[in-house]
């Protein structure tokens, strides 16, 4: 079946993530990125999708084997390897640094080092530079992990996985990198082309990049008057910038405890009113932990990891706590909501839990995946689950920062904006602290088009729901169709909308 076959590829294209979720076969591969490589997996996909022309497989099934094929396709074409070195769940050789102690690495440590030596290879000879800044942290981050003992994953591998790395490290630090005037992708050869091609792969709509450049300028503007309602209603205030310096200097974390007790607090009342509003519940739990202390200087602020297929691990919740005491703690309700309960626990969890083809289950669809975790933030003031007016302005800071996604990413790539003004942007028009724009910015620089995919799915998914609200009127079951768009897993915009009109009519 082509689906299976896509879904080989996609493990492929990352044999960690498959061990991390469970799946058999890929505990002993590491992903070949030499240019021989890539093109070997590029033509296996291009294959597929002459394919999917004529399968019999059902459409959704198909529309999503299309979008992985093409999305891959473009990544490969994009080069990204070659000038993507610093963030942390990008960068091919930090991201394996960061998931090599969450995986089993006994059979394929001794890769490691060929698949550094791969990616030193791609970046000194290619003509893409990244950023200065870029090279110089990654050799801080690589810097930090050859001090560190020996850890448990490298095996009896240690001395020439730290070789490799060192050479990989030198290899940074000898390269002339862009400054950071020219900091997005339409600064590099074909950049155009392949920002808007990751664009459409990131929101599956055709969508322009100045569309979406007006459409996270006129959101935050609408945002502006939320900031207002809620700042009159908890501090007699509607000053926006009074309201902003209030909650970039005020409640902040006392320490890291008080910064998990909260998070773990707020994910075990989400689970407590679930039931109200989803028919199906995940069997596997979700757990809060801390992100590892070598990693912290990397590691996104939060994220979400997969439960394993087997039962044996949860999902996990990770926090970082690097920087806790100089953090709000309005944003801790909102984000352990999104990457939590109900948001991406619950969407990866029940579509792991389901029948559906492996490629349905964990298809890296950003628009419906991160759509739904940003949704899931809006549900959850539905759901009665904000503890206060002061939670409710991080669910509006987290808006405003993905708002605010959508200017500054399509500023750097389309617009060729300095890393300045990008920076600039965010001070003016979201409540970040300094040191989480500086890191946010430097994703968007090194992950061109993936921050557009949260604001553009939140839209969709509530304009889909509207809709059918609309047009059922009192027989509209909100259980039921959350429970729709879950049970189906990952899919572009388009077939979700299809999925749901069909739903409606039925109905």
């Amino acid at each position: 079946m082509i689906a299976e076959e896509m879904f080989a590829a996609f493990m492929e294209r990352d044999p960690l993530f498959g061990s991390l979720l469970g799946v058999p076969g890929w505990d002993d591969r590491i992903e070949d990125l030499s240019v021989d490589g890539e093109q070997a997996l590029r033509a296996r996909l291009a294959d597929v999708l002459r394919r999917a022309e004529t399968s019999g497989e059902d459409p959704v099934t198909l529309a999503v084997v299309r979008h992985q094929a093409e999305m891959i396709i473009n990544q490969i074409d994009a080069r990204l390897v070659e000038h993507v070195v610093a963030e942390s769940l990008a960068a091919p050789v930090n991201r394996l640094l960061l998931r090599a102690s969450e995986t089993d690495m006994s059979q394929r440590a001794g890769l490691v080092p060929r698949f550094v030596d791969q990616v030193a290879v791609r970046v000194r000879d290619s003509g893409r530079r990244p950023l200065s800044r870029h090279l110089r942290s990654s050799a801080a981050r690589l810097d930090g992990f050859l001090k560190s003992p020996v850890q448990e994953w490298e095996h009896d591998s240690s001395a020439p996985i730290r070789a490799s790395i060192a050479a990989y490290r030198e290899t940074l630090l000898s390269l002339k990198g862009r400054d950071d005037e020219q900091a997005g992708l339409c600064w590099l050869p074909d950049g155009e082309e392949n920002y808007r091609k990751l664009v459409r792969d990131y929101t599956t709509t055709s969508r322009t990049p100045a569309e979406l450049h007006q459409l996270g300028l006129d959101l935050i503007a609408r945002l502006r008057e939320e900031y207002a309602e809620v700042g009159s209603r908890l501090w007699g205030t509607s000053d926006v910038p009074e309201i902003f310096r209030r909650l970039r200097t005020e409640l902040l974390w006392d320490n890291e405890e008080e910064m998990v007790a909260h998070a773990v607090e707020a994910i075990a009342r989400a689970e407590a009113v679930a039931p109200r509003w989803f028919s199906r519940l995940p069997r596997i739990g979700c757990e809060v932990r801390l992100v590892d202390e070598a990693e912290r200087g990397t590691a996104p602020i939060a994220y979400y990891l997969e439960a394993a297929l087997d039962g044996s691990r949860p999902g996990v919740y990770w926090l970082n706590p690097l920087g806790a005491t100089e953090r709000s703690r309005t944003q801790s309700e909102t984000t352990a909501f999104h990457e939590g309960v109900p948001g991406h626990h619950f969407q990866t969890t029940l579509a792991a839990e389901t029948d559906l083809p492996d490629i349905r289950k964990y298809a890296s669809i950003d628009a419906y995946l991160e759509g739904w975790g940003l949704y899931s933030e809006r549900l959850a003031d539905e759901m009665g689950l904000f503890s206060s007016d002061e939670q409710r302005f991080g669910m509006l800071s987290a808006d405003a920062m993905r708002a605010a996604r959508l200017v500054v990413d399509t500023g750097l790539h389309a617009l060729g904006w300095p890393r300045q003004q990008a920076i600039d942007y965010l001070r003016e028009n979201t409540v970040m602290p300094e040191p989480e724009i500086q890191a946010e910015i430097d994703r968007y620089i090194e992950v061109p088009g993936q921050a557009l995919a949260y604001m553009v799915g939140r839209l969709e998914i509530q304009r889909l729901r509207a809709e059918a609200q609309a047009e059922l009127g009192d027989r509209f079951d909100v259980k039921a169709f959350h429970d729709l768009v879950l049970e189906n897993g990952p899919m572009p915009l388009s077939t979700l909308g299809e999925l749901v009109a069909s739903w409606s009519s039925l109905r």
